[in-house]
């Protein structure tokens, strides 16, 4: 019996272009956001390998498609591949799979400050809203005020409990961090993280506390050092780390980006990582790769399952399909490299 000859998809055109499948998408659908080169290419490739169009009786069965708005404070993307790019990546990626596509938008500081309305809202563009990684100053509760669509935040939550939110876990993960530095000996363990910039680096903080107080250690003030404005929650290679006058053995970080900025500060003034000082971080993930020589022990966020949390409710909300109306934490894990060192008494 002759075997069937597999389907050409959009992401085998994808790949023959080396192009995303967003971008096929918006192509073979007239969607706006692909130039007109390409379109014609898309087109051309997708005849070629037989590509065939979802049938009018076939896009029956098939629920609305919408457009989902994406929010990223301009703090967070740098010009190096960031975090939060990743993010919206892998969340752009798995709207095609809900028959969505998302549109972009960039909040600078002022916007921030003088709570501006994203022109994805002012304009009505989109049918929901995602807002990936914690804005500054109150621009959270402006953009409470002013949304009148579906709204989801990403990695970040809503103290008022108003909007969906999907988080990685972060109170576990740090505290098995700051245990795993127990077990390898530290006693003096040092937190890194201005509180209440973010929810996620509270929560990380108290996971690093609870750790302390199971091992009998009491915290000190010194211990806790901030790496970025509490009001603005601007971070920068120029602030300036205010370490104890008696130095810990480890330090727990927020994130890698913290954790490697405060490596080349302990290598600016003469310590070793880790033969001196021990050091971890979060999220499995540092940009760019090459300002360091030593890989960070951390906690892998997962940023897949984040995105697809995140996009599963906004289009269920969007659907008015019934769903649990709560925090959504995404549980990562531990993954060891070369920034700790065990301590001898």
């Amino acid at each position: 019996m002759a075997k069937m000859k597999k389907a050409v998809t959009m992401s085998d055109i994808a790949k023959r272009l080396n192009v995303s499948t967003v971008t096929v998408s918006k192509a073979l659908s007239g969607q706006k956001g692909v130039s007109d080169e390409m379109r014609d290419k898309i087109k051309e490739l997708a005849i070629s390998m037989g590509y065939k169009m979802p049938s009018t009786a076939k896009y029956s069965l098939i629920k609305e498609s919408y457009n989902i708005g994406v929010l990223i404070s301009e703090r967070y993307l740098s010009a190096h591949d960031s975090f939060y790019w990743k993010m919206y990546r892998e969340v752009a990626d798995y709207a095609i799979h809900k028959n969505s596509f998302t549109m972009f938008e960039i909040v600078s500081e002022a916007m921030e400050e003088q709570n501006v309305t994203p022109k994805l809202l002012e304009e009505n563009k989109v049918a929901g809203l995602i807002v990936i990684g914690s804005p500054g100053y109150d621009y959270k509760d402006y953009l409470k005020q002013v949304t009148r669509i579906p709204m989801v935040f990403l990695d970040f939550y809503d103290k008022d409990n108003e909007v969906d939110c999907v988080i990685s876990d972060s109170f576990y993960g740090s505290y098995i961090l700051t245990n795993y530095l127990f077990d390898k000996g530290h006693k003096d363990i040092a937190y890194v993280g201005t509180l209440f910039s973010t929810e996620s680096i509270t929560d990380r903080y108290l996971g690093y506390i609870k750790s302390l107080i199971e091992h009998g250690v009491e915290p000190k003030k010194d211990y806790l050092i901030e790496d970025r404005d509490v009001r603005t929650g601007l971070r920068e290679e120029g602030f300036v780390y205010k370490l104890p006058e008696k130095m810990p053995t480890a330090f727990v970080c927020n994130c890698d980006f913290i954790a490697g900025m405060l490596i080349k500060v302990l290598q600016d003034k003469g310590y070793r990582v880790p033969q001196d000082i021990s050091v971890v971080g979060y999220d499995n993930f540092l940009y760019p790769d090459s300002i360091l020589d030593v890989g960070i022990t951390t906690y892998q966020v997962d940023i897949r399952e984040m995105a697809k949390a995140a996009i599963n409710v906004l289009v269920k909300k969007l659907h008015g399909e019934p769903y649990n109306k709560k925090v959504h934490i995404v549980e990562g894990h531990m993954v060891e490299k070369q920034s700790v060192a065990e301590r001898k008494s």
